[in-house]
């Protein structure tokens, strides 16, 4: 079954981290990637709840990264498109509820805590400690990618869905 998320997650990480990228060497490289991929699983796990949410967008494609490139100033319309093929795995929901995670930390528990209730995370070894609770290296390594006046475009693009799918229903008001 295509219930692998990982070519999403991955392109959607690998985007976030070219568009908002550390500074500092490798280490901090590496830092922000983990915080990046954790907030894209996150985001991807919401976004695609069960196997057939996966399998189904394994079939038909995330849409591309075309919109959050323009939206950030990174149009990449003059680049090889050979080079940049991993740009139509890029999912634009994933992208703005990933921005959100790492920019909103109480919408990021609010997250992890609905997928350990749904059930997503069993048997599967994650950890969201350096989404949930980075550390002042952490910080720092992902200066450009935590800060929300710059995530704030790609951010809003979808946040409102997001707190929609973390809010528990509520009846309507007569």
């Amino acid at each position: 079954m295509l219930e692998d998320l990982s070519p999403l997650i991955a392109a959607t990480t690998q985007w976030l981290t070219s568009a908002y990228p550390a500074s500092g060497g490798a280490l901090a490289s590496a830092l922000c990637e983990v915080q990046a991929r954790q907030a894209v699983t996150a985001a991807a796990w919401l976004r695609y709840p069960t196997p057939m949410d996966a399998a189904l967008v394994g079939m038909s494609g995330p849409g591309g990264s075309a919109r959050l490139d323009w939206i950030t100033g990174a149009d990449g319309a003059d680049q090889d498109p050979e080079a940049y093929a991993w740009r139509t795995w890029v999912d634009e929901v994933v992208a703005s509820w990933a921005a959100c995670l790492l920019t909103e930390p109480d919408l990021a528990e609010r997250a992890v805590a609905a997928l350990a209730e749904g059930g997503r995370q069993a048997g599967v070894p994650v950890e969201f400690r350096r989404l949930l609770a980075p550390d002042e290296r952490d910080g720092r390594a992902a200066a450009l990618l935590r800060h929300p006046d710059l995530l704030a475009p790609v951010a809003s693009l979808h946040r409102d869905r997001l707190v929609d799918h973390l809010t528990p229903d509520t009846p309507l008001a007569a």
